[in-house]
């Protein structure tokens, strides 16, 4: 009798579903380990998509977007930012615009690397992370201070301060930080 017509349990090589339940893994079993999960965080939050730069003496790298129109690419040539050209960072060659307004820089996606000179880069940095948090700090400071003693129609205080309080505030040090760029 020819193999064909042969009736087979097992139509065309495939096994029947009872066998293929079996060999089925239960989903807890498809679940990435604690360590995969924290791992993919990890990359989540970090430039994983982007190459990891060198340091570049005297200057700040950063990667700046091509499509973002509020913080648009012009703005930030104005702010001091500088385009990083290939043969300035040895071994990004394969990073190297080919065509457009762009050419000879280096880009990954949409997005185009910068430089920024360290002394701007200090004092955007201060600015934002340092003299800005201090500002509204104190502003907080001052709103506690003048609502201290206060009362409202019913005789209860307005403020109610707890623990230490808004001592945190108080203590900030008055170091300028280096941040590292």
């Amino acid at each position: 009798m020819e193999s064909r017509l042969k009736k087979s349990l097992n139509a065309g090589g495939r096994n029947d579903r009872a066998s293929e339940d079996a060999s089925r893994k239960a989903p807890e079993d498809k679940f990435i380990s604690n360590q995969e999960r924290r791992k993919m965080w990890s990359e989540e939050w970090t430039q994983s998509a982007l190459p990891k730069l060198p340091d570049m003496d005297g200057w700040h790298l950063c990667w700046l977007s091509t499509t973002n129109s509020y913080d648009s690419i012009d703005k930030r040539i104005r702010l001091g930012y500088v385009p990083v050209k290939s043969d300035e960072l040895p071994g990004y060659e394969d990073y190297r615009v080919k065509s457009g307004e762009h050419v000879g820089y280096i880009s990954c996606n949409e997005m185009l690397l910068f430089k920024l000179p360290m002394d701007i880069y200090q004092e955007v940095m201060t600015y934002h992370h340092h003299d800005q948090p201090r500002e509204e700090a104190e502003k907080i400071r001052v709103q506690v201070a003048n609502l201290q003693g206060q009362r409202d129609s019913n005789g209860k205080s307005l403020v109610n301060v707890e623990g230490e309080g808004i001592g945190s505030i108080e203590q900030q040090p008055n170091r300028t930080p280096v941040f590292s760029g």
